[in-house]
C-alpha cells in the first residue's frame, strides 16, 4: 500500500504554511508558479523577495527541454544549486555540465548562461540579491565558484558529529552572502536557539524535524522553504529514521556597515 501523499491528505483549505513579519514557512502545496522573465521554456515558484519583507530572492526554477537562463539585472549576484536533472553553464566563454548537488557562485555582472539540454528538463535552488561591495576596507571583489556538495568536506558544527555543515562558498570579506548545506543524523539538533544580525533562506532537502520560528514550533519535511528574518529566534531538531539536510543562504559581512 502506498503511503498518502502529503499535499493531498490534507484537507481542503488547511496547509503548513505560515506568514508573519519575521519568519515564512512555505510548503509545498502553496506552490504557484509563474513565467520567468527573459528565460526561455522556464517557470518559477518565486518562494522569498523584499515584497516579504527579505532583502534577496529565493525561487525555485524549472527548466523544460531547451530552456535558457536570463541575467538577473544590473549589480544582483546570483547562486544556483542544481536539484534535478541538468544543466550546462558557460561562463567566460567556456561551458560546464552541472548535475544534481553541483552549485555555482556568479558574481554581479558575471556574463553567464545557464542551458537545458533540447531532450532534457532541470529543477535548480536560486538566491539572487544585491551586491554590496566592502567599502570600510577595500577587499578584492569576489569570483566565480563552481562545485560538487559531495566534493566539500562536512565538518562537525561546533563540534558535534552528529550536525556536519558544508561550506560552498569561500568565507573571504569579498563576498557578501554565504550558501550551507547542513546534514542532522536523526535526533541532532542545534545546540542552543539562534539570535542573529544574519537573514536565511532554507530548502529542506531530505528528511524531516521541527523547527522553531520565532515562539512558534514548525514540522518540516523535504520541499519546504523558510525565510528568517534577522534576528527571529530559531532552532531545529532533526526527527525520523533518515537523516535531515537543508541548503541555506546567509548575507554576511556586512553587519556593521551602513546603507550607503
Amino acid at each position: 500500500m502506498m503511503p498518502p501523499d502529503p499535499i493531498r491528505s490534507l484537507p481542503f483549505g488547511a496547509t503548513r504554511s505560515k506568514v508573519t513579519r519575521h519568519y515564512a514557512l512555505i510548503t509545498p502545496d502553496t506552490h504557484v508558479a509563474s513565467p520567468l522573465v527573459g528565460w526561455k521554456q522556464a517557470s518559477a515558484v518565486v518562494h522569498i523577495s523584499p515584497e516579504l519583507g527579505a532583502r534577496f530572492t529565493q525561487y525555485t526554477a524549472s527548466l523544460g527541454p531547451g530552456a535558457t537562463s536570463a541575467t538577473p539585472g544590473p549589480n544582483v549576484e546570483r547562486c544556483v544549486y542544481v536539484l534535478a536533472g541538468a544543466v550546462t553553464l558557460t561562463l567566460d566563454g567556456q561551458e560546464r555540465s552541472l548535475t544534481v548537488g553541483d552549485y555555482a557562485y556568479l558574481p554581479a555582472g558575471a556574463a553567464h548562461q545557464l542551458d537545458a539540454a533540447p531532450e532534457g528538463a532541470a529543477r535548480l535552488a536560486v538566491f539572487e540579491k544585491t551586491y554590496r561591495p566592502w567599502d570600510a576596507k577595500p577587499a578584492p571583489a569576489p569570483a566565480p565558484c563552481v562545485g560538487r556538495t559531495s566534493d566539500v568536506p562536512g565538518q562537525p558544527f561546533l563540534g558535534d558529529p552528529a550536525l556536519r555543515l558544508q561550506v560552498l562558498l569561500p568565507v573571504e570579506a569579498g563576498y557578501d552572502m554565504a550558501v550551507n548545506v547542513f546534514t542532522y543524523e536523526p535526533g541532532g539538533t542545534l545546540p542552543q536557539v539562534e539570535i542573529h544580525v544574519m537573514e536565511h533562506g532554507l530548502l529542506m532537502l531530505d528528511g524531516a524535524g521541527v523547527y522553531r520560528l520565532g515562539d512558534d514550533y514548525h514540522p518540516v519535511q523535504a520541499g519546504d522553504v523558510i525565510w528568517m528574518a534577522s534576528y527571529c529566534p530559531q532552532w531545529f531538531v532533526a526527527m525520523g529514521k533518515q537523516p535531515a539536510r537543508y541548503l541555506y543562504y546567509k548575507d554576511i559581512h556586512r553587519d556593521r556597515l551602513s546603507d550607503k
